[in-house]
């Protein structure tokens, strides 16, 4: 017969640390560049925000930013996708998408000062489809 046990843990605060790790730098085309990066920010009780960034650098004489995308997760497979970039990088599958759909997405936007609900769409979904894709 097992002898009786007790476990005491201590409860503390929750704590969240905010961070930003750039996970991918590729030159899809001539004069231009993107970064990919992924972000946990927090909310006011501590809880982890993951986010998918994709930003794109037009490269001439000097490297200008022209887009800025902000891909905030929203489901729990999307959030360990985004934190399994953070750990293991960017598989094959989603630098493929990140290539052939989000750059040309938000090449599309260059310039535009205020993108349409179809254009955005358009990004939503390539960045949703970089988290989604089954990497296993």
């Amino acid at each position: 017969m097992a002898d009786s046990s007790i476990s005491v843990v201590p409860i503390g605060a929750k704590v969240c640390k905010p961070f930003l790790l750039e996970v991918m730098v590729f030159s899809p085309e001539s004069g231009y560049k993107f970064k990919v990066v992924v972000e946990r920010s927090c909310t006011p009780e501590a809880d982890p925000i993951w986010k998918l960034v994709f930003d794109l650098f037009r490269v001439a004489a000097q490297e200008v930013q022209i887009v800025h995308v902000s891909f905030t997760t929203g489901t729990p497979v999307e959030q360990k996708a985004v934190q399994r970039m953070a750990s293991d990088g960017v598989k094959p599958a989603q630098a493929d998408i990140l290539t052939n759909e989000v750059h040309p997405a938000a090449k599309a936007i260059e310039g535009v000062k205020k993108p349409s609900a179809k254009q955005k769409k358009s990004l939503h979904d390539a960045m949703k489809k970089v988290v989604s894709v089954d990497v296993t």
